[in-house]
């Protein structure tokens, strides 16, 4: 602030204005740009802003507006306003008391508290507010300056509450050890009830100074800490995301309905989490953890922060068992490993959550736990995949995590960090985890609009500069776990929504970089009939065979390769009418191949049959059947196996190894099969 700024500051200080009439006049310049304009446009006279002054602006500023105007300082207005908001605050807020009661006090408790308010601050004066606040339940509670004294009943009962949980825990565990009386009951109960009385010490509280769009600016909490739950006088909560000099900028978990600039809210010294248990498996729940299925309460048996720091280097192990998708296109040529992170992306409607959805369906009895979290969707939407689920017996063993489109951006925000949460609480347990974030690209939205609230400067297509680090920390998270940690694993299926299959957009290449590799799904394809709509050229895993087992990695041989050259001699020879017998033969086998690569959709195909097709397709057995009635004859043919060559599947699943004795069965019952 230049030395005119801070002469006009004083002036306004000394002026007096009222608080109202300073938000009043902001909010003018702010909604009409063209009155700072006509104020500092040089060609207009002093007679004719004075006229606009009076009859637009509140009394009080019509002095000191001239006086702006005046000194050309119109510019700094914003920044003065600021200044004197603040000056305002720190006067008002270290007189500022309030009480909260149920029973009002007497005029000799009153006095009392007067005293030890003045005593505590060491003020002249104090301005004691009361509030009548039943949800308090008995007692009070006192907001003076930056602290919270509270000696509410309803404090104490969350505090027996807690202690008895507690307690009986304890108990649990002793009991496990040998027998106890019920004695021990009846002392505890008996402590808790007599200590109801005593007071909870001083919590370090603040006050609302601005509200509106689910972001609340708040003062005092001095010592609060970034990503810290707190909570507001109506009991809702919020997520402190914005650190400043004087304030702090926080998101609000719920409706803002009863809250106002100077409700009061209170440190909770905790960092945002989510309630975890066995119980949550089977169930739709919303980003804090709450049911929204209808089929009651889920209780807790621990609490996981939803951020946390990503395993260490030292922790981990490198990837080496199979995720099987069921995909046969997926599994061949773009293997995903436990503890890998696999991108889908591509534009709407391309299939790219039913590549996930199939992923999820296919780990039936193979212990994997999953965790789909929809982001930004229709709520419709997520009722059908929680059917889908339903109907192929998926949610046995999946948690639904959802922040529909109709949620708040912060739940929107929170939500893929909830679900990991989730998925980290059973990885921690030496579970496989498979997590679906459905979609980040939403999340980024969701992300941006909260930001640009809480005024964040933009970046690059108005994204905040740290978007990348907000994908990051989210999917660093995802890995496998040595032994001396536990074993777990958990493998993220991040899904990315691109415009016109662009790809290099900052948020695709921000993830691409972020992750193991990407399956690219492709408009073009998904039309002309290929599903999954697999990009062959664009896809990638950078884990490769290390996620594959021996039987698969040598079915598939080179089947990358030869869809390339076929899709290159494809257009090479879309014009040509006379073909040799050699591109004639390459261009059938990769017509086969294609057609081989076409899968239903919830129809994920087992180990065993995906070895067995690419052995048959690479080894020439399919030649000569029409590209029409392949799909049926491979239904046929894997019916004729699981009838008469039990024995090379249980072989199969057993080894996962290929062996030159187990490839001659399986060409001998193909070709007994055709005959």
């Amino acid at each position: 602030m230049n030395d005119k700024a801070k002469e006009l500051l004083n002036d306004l200080v000394r002026l007096n204005v009222p608080a109202q009439d300073v938000e009043d006049t902001r909010r003018l310049l702010e909604s009409c740009a063209d009155i700072a304009d006509t104020l500092g446009n040089p060609l207009v006279t002093h007679d004719e802003k004075n006229t606009v002054i009076s009859k637009i602006f509140p009394e009080s500023m019509h002095k000191f507006i001239m006086s702006v105007v005046r000194s050309g300082e119109i510019g700094s207005i914003s920044e003065i306003f600021d200044e004197y908001t603040d000056i305002l605050l720190e006067k008002e807020g270290s007189i500022r008391a309030v009480v909260r009661y149920v029973t009002p006090l007497t005029e000799s408790q009153q006095a009392d508290l007067r005293k030890f308010i003045m005593e505590k601050f060491v003020k002249d004066d104090v301005a004691i507010e009361y509030r009548r606040d039943p949800d308090i339940i008995g007692g009070f509670i006192l907001n003076a300056g930056d602290v919270e004294y509270d000696k509410s009943y309803r404090t104490s009962l969350r505090a027996m509450r807690d202690s008895l949980h507690n307690k009986a825990a304890e108990l649990a565990e002793k009991e496990e050890g040998g027998k106890r009386g019920s004695g021990d009951i009846i002392s505890v109960l008996k402590t808790e009830v007599r200590d109801f009385d005593i007071k909870t010490g001083a919590t370090e509280t603040g006050f609302i100074t601005r509200l509106g769009d689910g972001i609340a600016r708040v003062r005092g909490m001095n010592s609060v800490m970034y990503g810290e739950l707190v909570e507001f006088e109506t009991g809702i909560r919020g997520i402190v995301q914005n650190l400043e000099e004087k304030t702090a900028g926080v998101v609000l978990l719920g409706d803002d309905h009863g809250l106002t600039e100077g409700s009061s809210v209170i440190r909770t010294g905790k960092r945002a989490g989510i309630g975890v248990s066995d119980a949550l498996l089977g169930r739709v729940v919303d980003a804090l953890g709450a049911p929204i299925d209808g089929l009651g309460s889920i209780s807790a048996e621990d609490y996981f922060p939803i951020e946390r720091e990503a395993p260490g280097v030292i922790e981990r192990k490198s990837v080496s068992v199979p995720l099987q998708t069921g995909i046969l296109a997926i599994d061949s040529m773009f293997p995903i490993g436990r503890g890998q992170r696999e991108l889908i992306i591509g534009d709407r409607q391309t299939g790219k959550t039913s590549i996930a959805l199939d992923t999820i369906i296919n780990q039936k009895d193979k212990d994997v736990i999953c965790v789909y979290v929809a982001i930004g969707q229709k709520s419709s939407t997520v009722a059908q995949v929680v059917n889908t689920f339903k109907k192929y017996g998926a949610m046995d063993y999946s948690v639904v995590v959802s922040a529909s489109a109709s949620d708040p951006a912060p739940f929107q925000y929170i939500a893929p960090y909830s679900g990991t949460a989730i998925a980290e609480y059973f990885m921690s347990k030496g579970k496989d985890v498979l997590i679906v974030y459905d979609d980040l690209s939403k999340h980024a939205v969701a992300y941006r609009a909260m930001s640009l609230l809480l005024h964040r400067p933009p970046g690059r297509e108005a994204y905040p500069g740290d978007v990348f680090y907000l994908h990051s920390r989210l999917l660093e998270r995802s890995s496998r776990l040595d032994d001396e940690h536990g074993g777990g694993s958990l493998t993220a299926l991040p899904i990315i929504e691109t415009l016109a299959g662009d790809i290099s957009a900052y948020i695709p290449t921000n993830v691409i970089s972020i992750t193991d590799g990407q399956i690219f799904l492709e408009s073009e394809l998904f039309n002309s009939g290929l599903r999954p709509a697999v990009n062959y050229g664009l896809s990638v895993s950078r884990v490769g065979g290390a996620a594959q087992t021996k039987a698969m990695k040598k079915a598939a041989g080179n089947l990358r390769i030869d869809l390339a050259q076929f899709k290159e001699m494809e257009i090479f020879t879309q014009f040509s009418s006379e073909l040799d017998q050699s591109t004639t033969e390459l261009l059938e086998h990769g017509h086969m191949l294609t057609e081989l690569l076409k899968q239903p959709l919830y129809n994920p195909l087992p180990h065993y049959e995906q070895v067995i097709l690419l052995y048959a397709a690479q080894h020439d057995l399919f030649k000569g059947i029409p590209i029409g009635e392949l799909r049926e004859y491979r239904i046929e043919l894997m019916n004729y196996i699981r009838t008469y060559g039990q024995d090379i599947i249980d072989e199969i699943e057993q080894n996962k190894i290929l062996t030159d004795d187990l490839a001659e069965r399986i060409e001998r019952i193909v070709t007994a099969f055709e005959e």
